[in-house]
């Protein structure tokens, strides 16, 4: 069910970033050959107009083949060459070039204010108490070698057997050094843990290591549940950003750590944990992905729509088109180093589950 489940939130996924480069690419006037689900051979195939709809065999992408993105002679100077990609003006491109990624952005943020709508967990504030039912302790860390994390507790543990923050706190600090009982759920499963608080965590405060917050389910009308859709779609994809500059800085001065990164395995797993654990959290994680998606794209990296908006910035800069030969090298190199990144995630993924 959980392979089902991801492939239906890949399809869905990667269905909507390429629409966004199809539909710009029609509206400017350039000729759509092929849009494909998954990577070839080619499993099923229909051509309706001129452009030909595909199922392939390898599942993790997709593409749309656009007459003149990849420039050979018939897009530069064959019988159709006005609705070639390479002949349109930089701006129109541009916009062929984003599509993908706004449609992303726009598609996250219309499953947020779906799931606002049905009721979504998130942490409890002045502005939404309101609105808040089923209010719990969550975990939001746990530090390594701590008692919690000794005792098991991870971040997005519920924490079932105190109502608030305060009185985790409370508890802990008058424990004297002695267990305390802590019922924990997590993802479906609950359990009963000891943990004994110790000193020097918090200076001479009893501690177990770990920060909480109060969430709640929250289910708001239509108009504010898209209002607080929009506001959550630009926190996450500036967090986002914060997080792959800084994988990527820290990746270039020698200390990147790749524990941080899933490849489609570590994805489907985490897609079945929120499969589990209902509609809402399934719809948030997609919205997540999403957002991902869009941020990776934006990546002025060869093959990535970001490093295709670069040659073009360099050539409207230049005034002057980069060789055809040396922009399909470029990005076919750049594609290559992708899918050998993929792999080698996928790897360690299939290390992590053994």
């Amino acid at each position: 069910m959980t392979i089902i489940l991801f492939l239906i939130v890949l399809a869905v996924l990667i269905l909507v970033h390429e629409f966004g480069h199809f539909y710009a690419a029609k509206k400017c006037g350039v000729r759509v050959d092929e849009f494909g689900l998954g990577f070839p051979p080619r499993i099923w195939s229909i051509k309706r107009g001129e452009t030909v709809y595909s199922i392939n065999a390898i599942p993790f992408g997709g593409f749309v083949k656009i007459f003149g993105e990849s420039p050979d002679d018939q897009s530069i100077s064959g019988p159709d060459v006005a609705r070639s990609f390479v002949h349109k003006s930089r701006w129109k491109q541009t916009i062929i070039l984003s599509a993908g990624i706004i449609m992303n952005v726009l598609f996250a943020w219309v499953l947020f204010g779906i799931a606002f709508t049905s009721g979504m967990t998130t942490g409890v504030s002045e502005n939404n108490s309101k609105y808040i039912t089923d209010s719990h302790v969550i975990v939001v860390d746990a530090l390594p070698n701590s008692p919690a994390t000794l005792a098991g507790i991870v971040s997005g543990d519920e924490i079932l057997s105190f109502p608030t923050i305060s009185s985790v706190q409370e508890a802990i600090k008058n424990s004297n050094g002695k267990k305390i009982s802590f019922e924990i759920q997590h993802l479906v499963d609950k359990k009963i843990v000891e943990i004994t608080p110790v000193r020097g965590i918090l200076g001479d405060n009893y501690a177990i290591g770990i920060s909480m917050d109060l969430v709640g389910k929250v289910k708001l009308p239509v108009y504010l549940a898209f209002w607080e859709g929009g506001k959550l779609t630009v926190y996450m994809f500036k967090n986002i950003v914060v997080g792959i500059y800084t994988l990527i800085h820290n990746a270039i001065i020698g200390q990147g750590d790749l524990s941080q990164i899933s490849g489609p395995i570590g994805i489907a797993r985490l897609v079945g944990d929120a499969g589990r654990l209902g509609f809402v959290y399934l719809l948030s994680f997609t919205a997540f992905i999403s957002l991902n998606l869009a941020v990776l794209n934006l990546i002025p990296f060869p093959a990535l729509d970001g490093g295709r908006i670069l040659f073009v910035g360099i050539e409207a800069v230049r005034r002057k088109m980069i060789s055809p030969k040396v922009a399909n090298t470029i990005n076919a190199i750049g594609f290559g180093i992708l899918i050998l990144f993929m792999l080698f995630v996928t790897y360690r993924d299939v290390v992590k589950l053994f």
